[in-house]
């Protein structure tokens, strides 16, 4: 073999290298989150956790039971607990469950920047509530947890009881959440929450199916994974350069037109 035939065909050798690992890093952008560079550890960790919306066709529904959608829910079929004002000029969407690691590093980073935003108007976020890990590692955590965030919701009470479940989240393979007494145990987190109306809306499983119908959402849209959020309709974690100081940025930028 010629010199040139084989550094040619080890050029291409390399050419095909390179887009393979191209392949492998947009794999890994739609399952990674991209925080603040002093969140450690992030990116790995959801590279390692994140879960593929093609495994969750494999959940069952939990419920047969009414669709009863939370106080105040919005949005097409009444999917999306709103938390902020319905003027402001961006709205972020969020998907996730409380027994994904991933969602509770992205809330982690990024909950002080959403709060600031939706408390000065600028930002209304819709969080949509799925069940990915019941399917994937089985148990009933995620949809349990869904269902006390809505009788959260119902008792006004939703942003502080969601910041209260993943600040307790489990460890992934843990389906602690499955224990409506251990939800029941957080709300006493919360000031006002702990009463029996919540307690009968727990242990009752009132909005079960609502989450079910969220989580067929979810699956209709090809999401590939949780978190996935987007701002005005696009998907920030795309963005590797993406961090709370940017999502700031661009949400007041668009809040002054």
């Amino acid at each position: 073999m010629s010199e040139k035939n084989h550094q040619g065909k080890r050029t291409a050798r390399q050419r095909l290298a390179v887009e393979r690992e191209k392949q492998k890093a947009a794999e890994r952008r739609r399952r990674t989150l991209i925080v603040a560079a002093t969140v450690v550890c992030v990116l790995g960790l959801a590279a390692v956790i994140g879960l593929l919306a093609a495994n969750s066709g494999k959940s069952k529904k939990s419920s047969a039971g009414p669709v009863v959608a939370p106080s105040g829910a919005q949005g097409k079929d009444s999917l999306a607990i709103p938390v902020g004002k319905d003027g402001a000029k961006s709205t972020l969407t969020i998907w996730e469950d409380f027994r994904c690691p991933a969602c509770q590093a992205f809330e982690a980073a990024y909950r002080p920047v959403l709060r600031e935003l939706t408390g000065s108007g600028k930002l209304k976020v819709e969080y949509h509530l799925v069940r990915l890990i019941d399917g994937n590692l089985g148990g009933t955590g995620s949809l349990r947890a869904a269902n006390a965030a809505a009788c959260a919701q119902d008792a006004g009470k939703f942003p502080a009881y969601h910041d209260v479940l993943f600040e307790n989240q489990p460890k992934e393979a843990d389906d602690a959440y499955a224990d409506n007494d251990k939800l029941i145990q957080l709300a006493g987190k919360v000031s006002g929450l702990d009463t029996p109306a919540f307690t009968t809306c727990v242990k009752g499983g009132t909005h079960d199916s609502w989450v079910d119908k969220s989580h067929e959402a979810f699956g209709s849209h090809a999401f590939s994974g949780t978190p996935t959020v987007l701002l005005n309709g696009k998907d920030i974690l795309q963005d590797r350069t993406m961090t709370p100081t940017k999502l700031k940025q661009e949400v007041e930028a668009a809040d002054k037109g």
